[in-house]
């Protein structure tokens, strides 16, 4: 999943930064609310802790005697990661960036001084061993099992933090009947208009395969059947925010719901065909749009050979396939 798509950083950069993201969200830390820079900035700062440029199986912590001050950790981001950040930010570093790092325990604040003042910036971070022996699988083939094992061991910050929130869930109902709670958010409002008005007007008898809610990436996920049509890794950071199967038509369809940023563009679905080459369902791309003014600014973005559909006008579909559909109404 890309986090950060407005950066005008080299790609490696941005890709370890989404990494870092993906890690920060599977983990629950609460993302949705914050923006993209903010983002942006809170993973480098955990980058600049672990000591991670590139290759996670590199991350330090404790054991290699790695404790960071908040202006070494300015002066790390700004080498590594084509920042320009202010030394006198030192401040920003302990109070936002780090703020729920350090509160959700991955990241411990210790000091060559125990008796600092906690807005000392003499005071170093680390990471929790615990989290740098998760970390340095990512990406590896013991990831999931590891996560599965850190997040049953580990407080949850973006249920803890939501816990006085609960009211405030989006309820959704499965085509076949299933209810679910979508946590609050423009983008799950749209989530909730596919499932409900797109689905059953135009998919074709579907079955909900995944669904990736904006606090819990895997909130409804029907593993086996992903399997049997031959589905990319589930841990794959590319999922589709919404996947559905009608096999009725044998046809797989992979929703983005854009609120903000990630219609179907030529280079997503080229990534998405080349991750799904041995699917054995045929692949129905879709974009979906609150409405004509959202769509407007993303049609020039959007690929041929795929779907918009509009929420705010649910009985219609846009479709980019050229003759495909020619003809008198």
């Amino acid at each position: 999943m890309s986090y950060i798509t407005k950066s005008t950083k080299p790609v490696p950069v941005q890709k370890v930064i989404n990494e870092a993201l993906d890690i920060l969200h599977c983990v629950g830390i609460p993302l949705a609310d914050k923006s993209e820079r903010r983002l942006e900035r809170m993973a480098m700062c955990l980058l600049a802790v672990a000591d991670v440029t590139s290759d996670w199986k590199k991350a330090k912590g404790d054991d290699e005697n790695r404790h960071l001050k908040t202006r070494e950790i300015i002066s790390y981001v700004n080498l590594n990661f084509e920042e320009n950040i202010s030394p006198g930010s030192y401040d920003d570093i302990r109070r936002k960036d780090l703020k729920l790092l350090v509160l959700a325990g991955l990241v411990v604040n210790s000091s060559d001084n125990p008796g600092a003042a906690t807005n000392d910036p003499t005071r170093g971070y680390t990471l929790n061993p615990d989290f740098k022996k998760l970390i340095i699988s990512f990406g590896a083939k013991g990831w999931g099992s590891n996560l599965e094992k850190f997040v049953a061991g580990n407080n949850n910050l973006s249920e803890i933090l939501s816990g006085k929130r609960e009211i405030l869930l989006i309820p959704v109902t499965l085509p076949d009947g299933k209810p679910l709670e979508l946590s609050l958010g423009e983008h799950n409002i749209l989530q909730k208009e596919i499932i409900e008005n797109f689905l059953p007007r135009f998919g074709s008898d579907c079955e909900v395969l995944y669904i990736g809610d904006t606090s819990n990436k895997m909130l409804h996920i029907e593993r086996e059947e992903l399997k049997k049509l031959n589905f990319f890794k589930l841990s794959h950071d590319e999922l589709p925010d919404i996947i559905a199967f009608s096999r009725k038509n044998n046809w797989l369809y992979l929703i983005e719901a854009v609120h903000s940023s990630g219609p179907m563009s030529e280079v997503r679905v080229y990534e998405l065909k080349q991750l799904l080459k041995n699917c054995k369902a045929e692949l129905i791309f879709v974009t979906a749009f609150h409405s004509k003014m959202v769509f407007r600014k993303w049609i020039t973005d959007i690929a041929w050979e795929t779907e918009v559909w509009i929420a705010d006008n649910p009985d219609h579909l846009i479709h980019f396939n050229g003759h495909k559909f020619l003809g008198a109404y």
